[in-house]
């Protein structure tokens, strides 16, 4: 219990204690000699001064490593730049010359590719050609074979008028009419056998018609046989042809789609490679200036730091002299000699404190009204701070102080964020606003490029529809000349065997009526090589005209000796002549007429080839121009989607630059200037309430 009142006891003589020893001290703090108050202010600023200079030394130290360290890596820099500057137009030049060669290449393939395609479908003219011409002589030679064969075996079992009763018969006679490795008494002999009358029966002589239609029918065997062989041969040839050109005609379009393909690779390259070189020419020229910049900055730094160096040297020396000078005690004995009390000051230190505290509050109120600053809570409670009864007392100036410092500071780096922040915007509406331009000159030129395909594929397209009907016409007129010429053609067979066998029938009629009334003439007709058999049979009319016989007696008379009608039967021989002359000249003058015909049907065969190749060839190379022209216009079309995207977004880039940006950019100056007035305002106030530390100097007596 006694343990409890003595600690009760203690406690409550602390609590009424300190009150007492405070105002003792603060007395005692009062009545101190004067001359110690500066002592101790200048003791004050002496190791303000010091704390000043070491804190610029750890910052000029910073600045120094910064000089050292950020030049060696802008001159890194600097060296890389010059280096890639250097070897990115060599690079740009060798893809640049590769994309030409690349181009060169293309084209080239393309080139050789339409002529393989030209030659393919060359050779698959000629080879149908050449197979048509091959079925047509086969079907010819295998009928003609038939008929031959027919031909022998009715000569052999002796059914000669039977077999030249049908059109097998007339067959065999326009062969052997147009055929011409024939020697011509052997076509006169079977002409004679195939004109044979219907109602005979014919029994040729020593198998002489029968030898010359095997040796026929061994000749069309053996024709057919090697144009057999060269047509299997020509197929073969064809086939190798066709392989082998196929085989290029890919081999073609793989290299070409591969080189297109490295084109558009290479193209985007060298513009990477042209971009990259723009930038790093730019970047290097940036960091040259900002080099020569830094070591400008670098070298004028050390000037400032050695020249407050020697000035801080020198005011610390300064105060050191004058804190010795004050500090003796001569000095101090001589100063309470002659210098006035403190209490004779001590009222107006009080008052010089009050006036202080009252200016700085009215500088802070009347910045803080002239420039309309709200939503500053620091500004707010330094006047609180200024207008309380704390701010009489030597902490509160300190606090007060330190607030005016914080809020400078403050400020400051807002200013510093502004001016950031405005200098960020103004690069990027500048880099926007050229990327804006650039992607819209892109936008522009994909439009036009992708009218310029539409264009072209719409007039190749129209071409193209040109050329296939005009190929398709042409086509059906070669078929129907074909077709007429193939009319004309069996017209003239026609006419020619109708002609033939009237002319036969003719030279018959004539043979048989100069066989009565002209037989002279006709046995040297017929007989102009049996020289002997006439020689023989003039020899036996002669030895009838020297041998006689005695004369019989005279028969009974009947009538006068029978007179032939030789007068008239010449006028009927003369017409004969004269219409088988006819049949000759119309025969001739048919097949004269047939000739030109072919001649002319040949030439426009070969002239519409050459027009049909010809078309195909623009054809083909319109074909490839209009997938050129789609693929251009897809190519543009993509670039167009891409790049307007890219243009969209740049403009939404800009839209929210100007919301982020445009306010600070219109009201950078006025809160520029508004900020340096408040600095300004504060900075007025913290000398005001610094000055407050030396004002119980001006005491009045």
């Amino acid at each position: 219990q006694g343990a409890k009142r003595a600690i009760f006891f203690g406690v409550l003589a602390a609590c009424i204690r300190s009150p007492v020893v405070a105002l003792q001290q603060q007395r005692d703090q009062v009545l101190a000699n004067p001359i110690r108050k500066v002592v101790t202010m200048l003791q004050k600023m002496q190791k303000k001064v010091e704390q000043e200079g070491a804190e610029e030394k750890k910052l000029f130290d910073k600045f120094m490593c910064y000089c050292n360290s950020g030049g060696k890596d802008l001159e890194a820099s600097i060296s890389g730049a010059s280096g890639k500057v250097s070897a990115l137009p060599s690079q740009i030049e060798v893809a640049e010359n590769r994309l030409v060669q690349l181009k060169d290449d293309i084209k080239q393939h393309q080139t050789d590719r339409r002529a393989a395609k030209e030659a393919m479908a060359r050779a698959t003219a000629l080879r149908e050609k050449e197979a048509a011409e091959y079925a047509a002589y086969k079907t010819e030679t295998d009928a003609t074979n038939q008929a031959i064969a027919k031909a022998v075996a009715a000569l052999e079992k002796g059914m000669a008028g039977g077999f030249l009763q049908t059109a097998t018969a007339h067959f065999l006679h326009d062969v052997v009419m147009k055929k011409e490795d024939i020697k011509e008494e052997d076509r006169q002999e079977l002409l004679s056998f195939l004109a044979a009358g219907t109602g005979s029966s014919y029994a040729p002589q020593s198998g002489e018609i029968t030898g010359i239609l095997k040796q026929m029918g061994d000749e069309f065997a053996s024709h057919l046989a090697e144009a057999t062989e060269v047509e299997e041969q020509a197929i073969e040839v064809y086939e190798e042809l066709m392989k082998a050109k196929k085989k290029e005609v890919d081999t073609l379009t793989e290299s070409i789609e591969k080189k297109v393909q490295e084109v558009g690779e290479l193209g985007v390259s060298v513009v990477a490679m042209k971009d990259d070189l723009t930038d790093t020419e730019a970047a290097l020229m940036a960091d040259n200036d900002f080099l020569a910049n830094l070591d400008t900055s670098c070298k004028k730094k050390r000037a400032e730091w050695d020249e407050r160096s020697k000035t801080r040297a020198d005011e610390l020396t300064a105060l050191g002299e004058t804190i010795k000078l004050l500090n003796d005690d001569d000095a101090l004995d001589l100063f309470k000699r002659t210098l006035p009390s403190a209490s004779a000051s001590f009222a107006q230190v009080q008052v010089n404190i009050m006036s202080l505290r009252v200016r700085a509050l009215n500088m802070i109120c009347k910045i803080a009204s002239a420039s309309g600053i709200h939503n500053r809570p620091g500004l707010d409670f330094l006047m609180l701070v200024l207008s309380g009864r704390k701010a009489m007392s030597r902490g509160g100036f300190e606090k007060v102080i330190k607030m005016c410092d914080d809020m400078v500071a403050e400020l400051k780096k807002e200013q510093f964020a502004d001016e950031s922040k405005k200098e960020f915007c103004s690069v990027q509406f500048d880099q926007m606003d050229n990327k804006r331009k650039g992607l819209e000159r892109s936008v522009e030129n994909a439009a036009r490029e992708i009218s310029r395909a539409k264009d072209a594929i719409e007039t190749l397209t129209e071409e193209i529809a040109a050329l296939e009907a005009g190929i398709v016409k042409l086509d059906k007129s070669v078929v129907a000349a074909t077709e007429q010429r193939r009319a004309e053609n069996q017209e003239f067979k026609d006419e020619l065997a109708a002609n033939s066998a009237a002319k036969e029938l003719l030279v018959k009629a004539r043979k048989r009526l100069n066989q009565f009334y002209n037989p002279t003439v006709a046995l040297l007709a017929a007989a102009g090589a049996h020289q002997t058999a006439a020689s023989s049979l003039a020899l036996i009319e002669i030895a009838e005209h020297t041998h006689h016989k005695e004369a019989p007696p005279p028969p009974p008379a009947t009538w006068d000796a029978y007179t032939k009608k030789s007068g008239q039967s010449g006028g009927v021989v003369a017409m004969l002549d004269l219409l088988i002359k006819d049949l000759d000249k119309d025969i001739t003058e048919s097949k004269l007429d047939e000739q030109n015909s072919q001649s002319d049907y040949e030439t426009m065969m070969k002239e519409s080839a050459a027009k049909r190749t010809e078309d195909s060839k623009s054809l083909s190379a319109k074909l490839e121009d209009k997938a050129d022209a789609e693929k251009a216009l897809s190519d543009y079309t993509e670039v167009k989607k891409a790049t307007t995207s890219e243009l969209m977004a740049t403009l939404k880039y800009i839209q929210s630059l100007h919301l982020e940006c445009d306010w600070l950019l219109q009201y950078f100056a006025t809160r520029k200037a508004a900020r340096s007035d408040e600095i300004d305002a504060l900075l007025k106030a913290k000398a005001v309430l610094s000055g407050a530390d030396m004002s119980f100097l001006q005491t009045r007596t």
